[in-house]
């Protein structure tokens, strides 16, 4: 009744272990130690289950009268070399690590083939009953022996990348669980029983069971149990890489909430001074060219007045001067009239206020632009009309700037949902990546046409590389009246 105490503990240790293990494997670690664990599982749970059958071949004694025995006894060999299998791919992965997976195979590959080969010759050479012993023996010495100490070494070098990881507590349950499987394979698979493979003939569980005193299943069960609860509790250290990784994102998301609050507050600044730049320029265009104009009329119906009495003829002449000079003021008003807000806009719509704007630019800035616009245009609202102008208005100019070429495409699509545009160009190119994220001189344009698009709940792509153009997508949500 004791061995069979001794049994079950030893067998419940190991498939604990690997049904915790197989359960944690399932989460997503970036640790070597985490693919390399789920052999581990393999081997707590075929193990356990291995001596759960010796356990029940203890409780039922009878069952080795019975023929189907002789089947048991190999399908018991063929249970321990499997889990062992798994041991010694557990501790091969660790060593190698996944840079160096086919070297672990390859390890795990010429071990098989030396437990293979003298496996056959045991079955062959030797009687039934003997070699069924002769094999579990050699199993111990071929697998066992190895797997636990490649599953030590792997672990002291798994301590190590814990140290370095400041995880201090983790490394010290790897040492733990490593020093319990180097006994487990030093000792307890050593002191196998007595069979004819050497050194079991001399070095075996009846002689370990004469000098220690107890059986050497318990020494088993008791390095079971210490290297399972040491490597059930070096499972929390997936918790703790996951506690960092919520940190390290929580604190990237903080950085990121910052850098954006850092930009709209610059944005916002030079918005203000945009717009006092933008008075000043209204009030001098004003002054230079409204102003102009009427000190001409005045000065010229003053001097209408001093001699219309006199020289009809100049009068007549000095009337068609101050008719020249109301047309050209009436021209540049409404030219300032029409940079500040197009009235074809709120007149006409989208489409043919952003026509006008082409023509301009073909004209002032010799940029052709061709325009293409898909769907019938709905009633859009003027706020949503005059962020959508500005944008276009945005990305022609920094074609002008930077582009380095003479041809653009534009191209209006209005959908029931949403009103799309697009600009592109076959310019030179940037690249986008390294202008967002360079240091004191950002691309407050660009920054600006996506600040523009996310105040009414839509979005503006842009997409560069050097040399290859670039291309600016925009789309803006359509909500109906009634919502």
């Amino acid at each position: 009744m004791y061995i069979i105490t001794v049994y079950f503990f030893y067998g419940l240790s190991f498939f604990s272990m690997g049904l915790a293990v197989m359960l944690e494997v399932g989460r997503s670690s970036k640790m070597d130690f985490a693919r390399a664990l789920r052999f581990l599982g393999g081997f707590g749970l075929v193990h356990g289950s291995h001596e759960w059958v010796e356990m029940f071949i203890l409780i039922n004694p009878a069952i080795q009268e019975l023929p189907i025995y002789d089947f048991v006894g190999h399908a018991r060999v063929v249970l321990l070399a499997i889990s062992f299998l798994f041991l010694i791919a557990f501790g091969a992965n660790l060593i190698a690590g996944p840079e160096h997976r086919r070297q672990s195979w390859r390890m795990i590959g010429v071990i098989s083939a030396i437990w293979v080969t003298g496996l056959i010759w045991l079955l062959l050479s030797k009687p039934l009953e003997p070699g069924i012993i002769a094999s579990d023996v050699y199993t111990r010495y071929a697998l066992a022996i190895p797997g636990a100490a490649l599953t030590s070494w792997g672990l002291v070098l798994q301590r190590q990348k814990f140290l370095q990881a400041g995880m201090t507590g983790f490394g010290r349950d790897v040492i733990i669980a490593a020093v319990a499987f180097g006994l487990y394979g030093g000792i307890g698979q050593l002191f196998a029983s007595p069979s004819i493979v050497f050194p079991s003939t001399f070095l075996n569980s009846e002689v370990f069971l004469q000098y220690a005193g107890f059986p050497i299943q318990l020494f088993r069960s008791v390095m079971a149990c210490i290297a399972a609860v040491s490597i059930i509790s070096t499972l929390r250290a997936f918790e703790e890489e996951t506690r960092r990784q919520i940190d390290s994102l929580n604190e990237a998301q903080r950085l990121e909430q910052k850098r954006i609050e850092d930009l709209r507050a610059e944005l916002l600044r030079r918005t203000v001074r945009a717009q006092e730049s933008e008075r000043q320029r209204i009030a001098r265009d004003l002054h230079d060219e409204v102003g102009q104009t009427l000190t001409a009329l005045g000065m010229g119906l003053r001097a209408i007045s001093d001699v219309s009495a006199e020289r009809l003829d100049r009068v007549k002449t000095q009337t068609r001067q101050l008719l020249n000079v109301v047309d050209d003021g009436l021209t540049g008003l409404q030219n300032l009239i029409a940079g500040l807000h197009p009235p074809q806009l709120d007149d006409f719509g989208l489409v043919a206020a952003l026509r006008g704007y082409c023509l301009q630019v073909k004209e002032h800035a010799r940029l052709t632009v061709d325009i293409e616009s898909r769907g019938d245009e709905p009633d859009i609202p003027s706020v949503v009309r005059t962020l959508l102008y500005r944008i276009v208005q945005e990305c022609i100019t920094n074609v002008i700037r930077h582009a380095k070429t003479d041809h653009a495409n534009l191209l209006v699509v209005f959908d029931p949902a949403e009103i799309r545009i697009r600009v592109e160009d076959n310019g030179c190119g940037f690249n986008t990546e390294e202008t967002f994220k360079k240091p004191g001189h950002p691309c407050w344009g660009l920054l600006g046409m996506i600040e523009r698009a996310g105040l009414v709940g839509g979005e503006c792509l842009i997409t560069s590389e050097p040399g290859m153009g670039t291309l600016v997508e925009a789309s803006v949500p359509l909500r109906k009246k009634d919502s």
